[in-house]
């Protein structure tokens, strides 16, 4: 049988371990970091770690809500002239009691001074000589902001295992929060591996590629919410790869690999990393990236790092990492939604899939009426790029499925952020 890139594929179904079975190897092993305090800015897009009350009333006093005057309404009626007796301005820590027949000139935020029910705005007063003429009759409570309007004190406000957008972040400022204690960001670490292997803007000899995996995985790393970090390109040499492995694992939350996972002669990566941990390799049954390494490195460490050992093949490195690291990502984070959006689209042309195998082909999307629709971004080997690049989703053909007529309705996991 060939794959969609025209390659005959010789695997013993027996061999293969299904796609929902090593998603859950991977993800029943992995936990969310250890929570840190981190400042606001630096938690922001975290997970946090603990419910947030509020120690005091948010606002902690009685405020105006309008530019206008502090008055008594039940002398302030309409026509009313009242004496002008001073004035509070945002920030004014203790101001004058307001007494029947007076009003205060106010701005917008600042404390209601004792005695005072309500503020005329500026628009319904006309100030002259002193004193104060109101053209629109109060009602006790009128453009007031009470204490508490906000947040009572004892209130939660903010439940653990939320993830902290601009508003929670403001939030937590306003209850006298300059920190927060969350899941900080994983510190991924990214290693390309191969004698043939050349950085972007190197010059090609015969038998070279440029390294695209490592970027591109990196970058993925980062839309996944981690800090993500890129190695220079490790060379097929055991040490090399030794020395490289230990020093990203350092400073890294978990490390992952593309290339030398495979059974060729030279496929280093799988030795090294049986020595530096538990490591298991597997033939998974999707395509494309049958040969996936999980485990955890942990020699010389205090705590196993979770290490993943992608296929070298440019789309079976992106899908792989679409399919587990970026679950596992998730839940390092304290994440509970784990998975991108899914729907349901109509085929606009039949996709073809190998036996015994999950496909994820990469497809664009569009929208008629209720319904998606989809189609293959165009020939879909493993080492076609822009099959990936041009993608809206991708289309998941099930094992027991070699062909999905157009027409059909398969399942498509939406490449987009959330």
């Amino acid at each position: 049988m060939t794959d969609s890139g025209g390659h005959r594929h010789h695997v013993d179904p027996d061999e293969l371990v299904s796609v929902e079975e090593h998603r859950r190897v991977v993800l029943s092993s992995i936990t969310p970091l250890e929570p840190l305090e981190l400042k606001l800015f630096e938690a922001h897009g975290c997970v946090l770690a603990e419910d947030v009350t509020a120690a005091a009333d948010v606002p902690s006093f009685t405020r105006s809500a309008m530019d206008g005057y502090a008055v008594v309404a039940e002398t302030a009626g309409r026509g009313a002239t009242l004496r002008l007796t001073g004035e509070v301005a945002a920030g004014t820590r203790d101001p004058a009691r307001v007494r029947p027949g007076e009003a205060v000139r106010i701005m917008t935020g600042a404390p209601i001074p004792a005695g005072a029910d309500a503020v005329v705005p500026v628009e319904v007063a006309d100030e002259h000589d002193g004193k104060v003429q109101v053209r629109a009759t109060p009602e006790v409570g009128d453009h007031v902001r009470p204490a508490g309007e906000d947040v009572r004190a004892g209130a939660t406000v903010l439940r653990s295992g939320r993830r902290l957008g601009a508003a929670d972040i403001g939030m937590l400022a306003s209850v006298g929060r300059g920190r927060a204690l969350v899941h900080p960001r994983p510190r991924v670490a990214v290693v390309s591996t191969g004698d043939e292997l050349a950085e972007p803007e190197a010059t090609l000899t015969p038998g070279q590629i440029r390294d695209t995996n490592s970027y591109t995985l990196t970058a993925m790393a980062q839309e996944a919410g981690a800090t993500a970090f890129r190695h220079t390109i490790v060379r097929d040499d055991r040490r090399a790869l030794t020395e490289a492995f230990e020093g990203a694992l350092s400073h890294a939350d978990m490390l992952v690999t593309s290339g030398g996972v495979s059974a060729g002669r030279y496929d280093l990566v799988k030795q090294v990393l049986a020595q530096l941990g538990d490591v298991a390799f597997s033939k998974v049954g999707m395509q494309p990236g049958m040969p996936q390494a999980f485990g955890f490195v942990n020699r010389s460490l205090s705590h196993p790092v979770p290490c993943f050992g992608l296929p070298g093949n440019p789309v079976s490195a992106f899908v792989s990492f679409e399919v587990f690291v970026r679950p596992a990502l998730r839940r390092l984070q304290g994440r509970t939604d784990l998975n991108r959006p899914r729907i349901n689209a109509v085929l606009d042309e039949p996709l073809h899939s190998p036996a015994h195998k999950v496909s994820f082909l990469r497809v664009t999307l569009r929208r008629d009426d209720d319904l998606w629709y989809a189609r293959a971004t165009g020939p879909q080997g493993s080492g076609i790029l822009s099959s990936a690049v041009e993608a809206d989703g991708l289309a998941e053909i099930p094992s027991d499925r070699t062909e999905v007529a157009a027409g059909e309705t398969v399942v498509v996991h939406l490449l987009v952020s959330r």
